[in-house]
């Protein structure tokens, strides 16, 4: 058997055959059970991968809660680890290295700094902090050490990381950070979500890939089809937990996480610490650390200016006509015009386009390509004005 490092195991076998996808009525799931995993003998595998930097090992406790409260960082649980100020003090394997070299990045965030010791280390984590923190890298080079030290995929094998996220948006994003550090080391990835033909994605799933970044619903098509499995997975990643919770994932969620083997290493993401998402945590996770950038509720970003304007519903339409006058004064601005449902959205795209503004929306019943089509025309400037129901409130990223 071929290894990419010098630990590993692999686990034979794709489960069982095909299964009958989701009809119309079916709940999430339902035909999906859970291998009763304590009759199973699994291949044993390696998942702490840290050495601690001998700069970080000689710090001192006064010294790194100094960091930890210059980086507004609260940490909780047993042995942590303490966090790295640079990308050298990680240890990170030089395939690692060259590709953050080469992205041009000058020293970790917050997150990364004290997350990256602490999902090499195997351990279970939760992190909480502001969307644009950082978080996708995060958990995106360990999970690629992680693969590297692990066999290498057999015919029938399922994906070695997996990363369910909210939003087809969301997840195509993971998934070019994905491409972007694990193209060194040959990691394959791909991204499989709602409203784009199954055909391709199924194709790659059966072909093996070693990153494999999902929205629930789409994901959970493939497990009842019998198109993938999740019996060599690790490495789990719940992004934007919260979100996904808002959204109505939890059933297949707990789904999905049945279909994975109960020793795996699980790291959850969320923007805030609902309730839910605690309860999330304790279920699925053993002996966590919990890691804190800010604040554990979803407040207003400091760094930027917030006018709250309340008003009645009849005098919104005048308001946001004044408002695009003055922003769109100046060339070089961007704006994103948030509604709650998807009919609002088109009738204010319509309202401005009517108006002579360059106005774009995306919303859950526009197509992948169109959506993907209007966020690229966004990001490079080209139509700059967004209107979007909640689709585009979480994790994307626009200069």
């Amino acid at each position: 058997m071929s290894y990419r490092g010098s630990r590993g195991g692999s686990f034979r076998g794709r489960g069982s055959g095909p299964r009958k996808s989701l009809g119309k009525n079916d709940q999430p799931g339902q035909s999906l059970r859970a291998p009763r995993w304590n009759t199973l003998q699994l291949a044993p595998f390696e998942k702490d991968f840290y050495i601690p930097h001998p700069a970080v090992q000689h710090r001192s406790h006064q010294e790194v809660e100094a960091f930890r409260r210059s980086q507004e960082i609260t940490v909780f649980g047993n042995q942590i680890p303490h966090p790295i100020t640079q990308f050298l003090e990680g240890n990170f394997p030089d395939y690692v290295m060259s590709e953050i070299m080469r992205q041009g990045y000058s020293e970790p965030t917050a997150i990364q700094a004290q997350g990256w010791p602490i999902a090499l280390s195997g351990r279970d984590l939760v992190g909480i902090a502001m969307t644009g923190s950082g978080k996708t890298l995060a958990y995106i080079l360990p999970a690629i050490v992680h693969i590297n030290n692990q066999a290498y995929l057999e015919p029938g094998d399922g994906p070695i990381a997996l990363v369910l996220a909210p939003t087809r948006e969301l997840a195509q994003q993971i998934q070019q950070v994905a491409k972007e550090f694990g193209v060194s080391s040959r990691i394959r990835n791909t991204c499989v979500f709602g409203g784009a033909p199954k055909g391709p994605q199924q194709r790659d799933l059966s072909r093996g890939v070693e990153i494999c970044i999902a929205t629930p619903g789409r994901l959970i098509d493939f497990l009842q089809a019998g198109a993938t499995n999740l019996r060599r997975c690790t490495y789990l990643v719940l992004d934007e937990a919260d979100r996904m919770l808002d959204m109505g994932f939890e059933p297949q969620i707990r789904k999905i996480i049945e279909q994975i083997r109960p020793d795996r290493q699980t790291l959850m993401w969320s923007a805030t610490w609902p309730k839910e998402v605690r309860t999330l945590a304790e279920e699925f996770l053993t002996d966590y650390i919990m890691l804190n950038v800010g604040s554990l509720t979803l407040a207003a970003n400091h760094n930027i200016l917030q006018i709250v304007d309340v008003c009645s519903e009849y005098e919104k339409d005048r308001k946001l006509a004044q408002l695009i006058e003055e922003i769109m004064s100046n060339d070089l601005n961007k704006t994103m015009v948030f509604a709650e449902t998807k009919k609002k959205v088109d009738s204010i795209t319509q309202r401005l386009r009517r108006d002579g503004w360059p106005a774009m929306c995306i919303h859950g019943d526009k197509n992948q390509p169109e959506r993907d089509w209007v966020l690229k025309e966004f990001r490079h400037g080209s139509c700059s004005i967004l209107v979007a129901t909640d689709v585009a409130a979480r994790g994307l990223e626009a200069p």
